[in-house]
């Protein structure tokens, strides 16, 4: 059944198969990388001397003889031959010499009795000292040495008895895994396409088939996992199964027509490649312990649908419900209208401070299918990473319902989370709410609906503002070419009694910050950078060497960009601190320690200030992503030029992608090579990220060979360029002085510098430190003023006076 003859006799010849040619299944699973390193499992007992193997057991061939050590039963464990030595000396010398000298010794049996109290023995004390033997050996009338080596068998045999018993087991689980993995086979193979009743291809694959598919590669990877533990055990490999028609794995199913360059090739990914997946912190979630009652689960589930009808008439109903005020672009909710048509059944807790409501929509087209987009909003973990910028923590801490029909369809998850914006001047805010999934397949949409707890869980004292998340989420659509459209809504409640700071009270207050256009636009970038990330031929600029470095690349680069998101925005764990006392100062300064690889080791000091500037977020990006002018800003480029030596494109503009430049400065030689790292994306409404980090060629060579980049240390630098209208304190300073910027749209523009202010963990932050990076800072906003403007800039808008 498994091919013993053929391992076998090449393990004999000594010829030990390869486990490429062993496993010989033309399937390319990703996940079985490490069985290129093992080294072959070997049939000791046809390759190594038999002399060896009882010497490296201890036991010389001839203790072997003496001890009786041979491969019978219990009842067949054999006395010393010196026993027989004093029998034969006992007789006359005709008969001894009569006696051949190749069977001199013969073996003898233990009593009946000297076996049950060795049993005794062994049962309470499998390893007896030297005192216990010799106590044993004079009851039972024997030497010391004949007890040692009936223990020493004994264990050995019973050792044996378990290798035996393990090897059965193992092997039923063998034979039911490969029974189960023949019976998947089967069902792909006669999979059809329901409209043209055809073979079907990658694109038309429902989402049963895709999780059978996922099936099918565990069951493979456990099949051959059993397979080298069961060779450990019966000393000869177990040949998997035979090979099998090819079969692919899931992945985003993605179309990618807008760009000049399609896809030839499938790529063959995991699923966490599909949708990023990021570090997350060992620290309990704070609302672990707040579950629902099983008596509760019908009301919230009568509430989740009571919850998506409501999201999906938001979504489809225009005036009076969504109406435009003074001239807007965007649409604002009439709160009495929605009150009226869409009641909520609950009865919402009242708080006791000013509350504000923060309620916008928004629709865009996506690069990626309903199935992936569905599966990531379901997984706390993958939501996260398709919004890095907006969600900094997630997780389920409860599933109430998971769905019927093999595809979530009415799956419902109590969840937690921590919304964020990338400045520390905006609070984060924190909240649990409930999701739930509806599908409607006569019009072929999805439903993903937020809802309030309110009723069944109780809030927890947090430092944040409080918030309350209201029917929100999404209404997905699967589009003929493989998009999807996307239509979303977010309303939620807003504490009033913590204001943010004045530059950002605009921006916060009409629900731009966290609105739908954030979202969508966030979604929208990260769909199409997964789609690069999918992309095999696409011809990259510099010094790529293979589509699996530009793999690697991009997620060095994502890493880097998770690192400057988590270190800039205000988390509830995180204190920052200002640098002057002037309420126009928009500067914060936070130190941490740090000992995880990923960073380098050391007082990390991290300072972030925000501005705001009379020039679109566009010509702040385009300043800061064009090498040439970026030479200009001298804070950036210290005086040298900077040359793009790789381009990895991740978007459907020019601009958004990944680079590496080198820094062309006099000190620089052949053994000495300054990079940067650099990921920059744009948005027409949602605004633009710029986030770059030194690196040397050691590492970068290290990232592009598929080792694992996790350990290269990565310090980030970052721009954040929102759209905003001026703040209402440059509105009033600007009707003062008469120039009529009141009208201007500008950009908000923060700037995230983290430096090692010393490479010792347990060193206590120098102000000079804090003096120097407040100065740099400073400079930085003041030198893209003078750039932009033309000539000299005038003082920065909310900027930290000078100390």
């Amino acid at each position: 059944m498994y091919g013993d003859c053929q391992v076998l006799s090449s393990m004999v010849s000594g010829n030990v198969a390869s486990p490429d040619s062993l496993f010989s299944s033309p399937i390319q699973n990703p996940n079985l990388g490490f069985m290129a390193n093992m080294p072959p499992f070997n049939a000791f007992s046809s390759i190594i001397p038999e002399g060896l193997m009882l010497i490296g057991r201890g036991v010389s061939k001839e203790e072997e003889m003496e001890s009786g050590s041979g491969s019978g039963p219990l009842d067949g464990v054999l006395s010393c031959g010196e026993e027989h030595d004093n029998e034969l000396q006992q007789q006359p010398p005709s008969q001894q010499q009569q006696q051949p000298v190749g069977k001199r010794k013969r073996y003898h049996r233990h009593t009946t009795r000297q076996i049950q109290e060795m049993e005794a023995l062994f049962k309470e004390c499998p390893h007896p000292d030297e005192k216990q033997r010799m106590k044993l050996s004079q009851e039972l009338g024997l030497k010391p040495r004949q007890v040692k080596f009936w223990f020493q068998n004994r264990r050995t045999q019973m050792k044996a008895q378990q290798d035996r018993a393990d090897n059965v087991v193992l092997r039923a689980e063998n034979e039911s895994l490969k029974n189960e993995n023949f019976r998947l086979q089967a069902a792909i193979q006669n999979v059809v396409c329901p409209n043209c009743g055809g073979p079907a291809i990658l694109g038309e694959m429902s989402f049963d088939e895709q999780q059978l598919r996922i099936e099918n590669a565990r069951l493979k990877d456990e099949l051959e996992r059993l397979s080298c533990i069961a060779s450990r055990y019966s000393g000869r490999q177990l040949q998997p199964l035979g090979p099998a028609p090819p079969i692919l794995l899931p992945s985003l199913d993605l179309d990618m027509g807008i760009y000049s360059r399609h896809f030839k090739e499938t790529p063959v990914v995991s699923c966490n490649d599909i949708i990023p997946v990021p570090q997350i912190s060992d620290q309990p979630s704070p609302f672990s312990g707040m579950l629902i009652l099983d008596q509760d689960k019908p009301l919230v589930l009568d509430l989740a649908i009571t919850a998506a009808d409501h999201l999906v008439r938001m979504c489809r109903t225009n005036g009076p419900l969504w109406i435009r005020r003074d001239g807007r672009t965007t649409e604002a909710l009439d709160l009495e209208e929605h009150a009226k048509t869409f009641p909520w059944p609950m009865d919402l807790k009242r708080q006791h401070g000013e509350v504000r409501t923060e309620a916008s929509r928004d629709s865009a087209m996506v690069i990626m299918n309903s199935i992936t987009l569905v599966d990531a909003f379901l997984d706390a973990d993958k939501w996260m990473g398709l919004f890095p910028s907006v969600v900094s923590k997630s997780t389920t801490v409860q599933m109430l319902s998971p769905g019927v029909a093999g595809h979530g369809n009415g799956c419902l998850h109590l969840l937690h989370a921590e919304l964020q914006f990338l400045s520390p001047l905006v609070p984060a805010r924190e909240a649990h709410f409930f999701r739930y999934l509806q599908h409607n397949s006569e019009e072929g949409t999805w439903v993903i609906v937020d809802f309030p707890v309110d009723g069944f869980v109780d809030g927890l004292p947090t430092s944040l503002p409080w918030y309350r998340r209201r029917t929100s989420g999404c209404v997905i659509q699967d589009m003929p070419n493989g998009y999807s459209k996307v239509m979303w809504v977010e309303h939620a409640e807003v504490e009033e009694d913590k204001p943010v700071h004045q530059i950002f009270d605009q921006f916060v207050s009409t629900g731009v910050a966290f609105g739908a256009t954030r979202w969508v636009s966030t979604l929208q970038r990260q769909c199409e950078r997964l789609a690069s990330l999918m992309a095999r031929n696409i011809a990259d600029l510099g010094v790529i060497p293979s589509p699996e470095a530009r793999k690697n690349m991009m997620k060095l680069s994502q890493r880097m960009m998770r690192t400057f998101c988590a270190s800039v925005h205000a988390s509830g764990m995180q204190s920052w601190t200002a640098l002057s006392e002037s309420s126009d100062d928009t500067i914060r300064v936070t130190t941490r320690k740090n000992t995880e690889p990923g960073q380098p080791n050391g007082v990390i000091l991290t300072a972030v200030s925000t501005t705001w500037l009379p020039f679109s977020h566009q010509q702040v990006f385009e300043l800061l992503t064009d090498e040439q002018r970026r030479c200009e800003l001298d804070v950036l480029s210290s005086g040298n030029s900077l040359h793009e030596v790789a381009h990895i494109a991740n978007g459907s503009h020019p601009r958004n992608c990944v680079s590496l430049l080198r820094v062309n400065a006099a000190s620089n030689s052949s053994h000495s090579v300054e990079l940067l790292l650099q990921e920059s994306s744009t948005h027409p409404s949602g605004g633009s990220i710029v986030v770059y980090a030194t690196i040397d060629v050691d590492a970068v060579q290290v990232a592009m060979s598929g080792e694992d980049p996790s350990y290269i240390p990565l310090l980030p630098t970052g721009f954040v360029i929102s759209p905003a209208a001026p703040p209402n304190a440059v509105i009033r300073s600007s009707s003062s002085s008469g120039d009529g910027s009141a009208g201007t749209i500008g950009c908000l523009l923060t700037i995230g510098m983290q430096v090692l202010a010393s490479a010792v963990p347990s060193a206590k932050l120098n102000l000079s430190s804090v003096t120097a990076i407040n100065n740099h800072l400073r400079n930085t906003v003041q030198q893209i003023s003078a750039v932009l403007g033309g000539g000299a800039a005038a003082e920065p808008a909310a900027m930290a006076p000078e100390q």
